[in-house]
């Protein structure tokens, strides 16, 4: 405390000296085009902002209407909903396990063509066979499907009679 006392330059301000002092702007006017820009903007966000409003006012008075009505069809309409989420939820499942399948394959090839780098195995042997071993999937999943058919037509048409 008695060293503030002392130094009398201690409680007065310092000057901050910047290497580089800001530039000064000088205020300019819009140009023609921002001024035409300005105008032709607020009609248009006004007019959507309007659009907005009308829409969520019909989907007010929509759902006021529609709810006591999925009320009173909620025996039919929950059930509908659970078969349609169940489609949903299997196409994307399909395209995950599609995508997976795809990027798999990929992973292969790439993984043959390095190991068979050394070899001397060219890229295009390498694709070949890929496709080969894809062809013979293919075929497999064929066949398996057929063996399914076959033995569901077996065991329906035993039931018919």
């Amino acid at each position: 405390m008695a060293d503030r006392d002392r130094d009398p330059d201690r409680n007065q301000p310092q000057e901050i000296q910047l290497l580089h002092p800001p530039p000064h702007y000088r205020q300019t006017e819009p140009s023609s085009t921002q001024i035409v820009a300005v105008l032709t903007l607020l009609p248009v966000g006004g007019s959507l902002l309007a659009l907005a409003a009308l829409t969520l006012t019909g989907t007010l008075i929509g759902l006021s209407i529609a709810i006591p009505l999925f009320i009173i069809f909620s025996p039919v309409i929950v059930p509908a909903t659970i078969a349609i989420s169940m489609a949903v939820a299997g196409f994307l499942s399909s395209g995950a396990f599609g995508l997976t399948g795809l990027s798999s394959l990929n992973y292969g090839l790439k993984h043959m063509i390095r190991a068979n780098a050394g070899a001397g195995v060219g890229k295009g042997q390498a694709k070949r066979g890929m496709w080969d071993m894809v062809g013979y999937v293919g075929q497999k999943t064929k066949d398996v499907g057929q063996n399914m058919e076959n033995k569901a037509h077996e065991g329906g048409g035993a039931v018919r009679t």
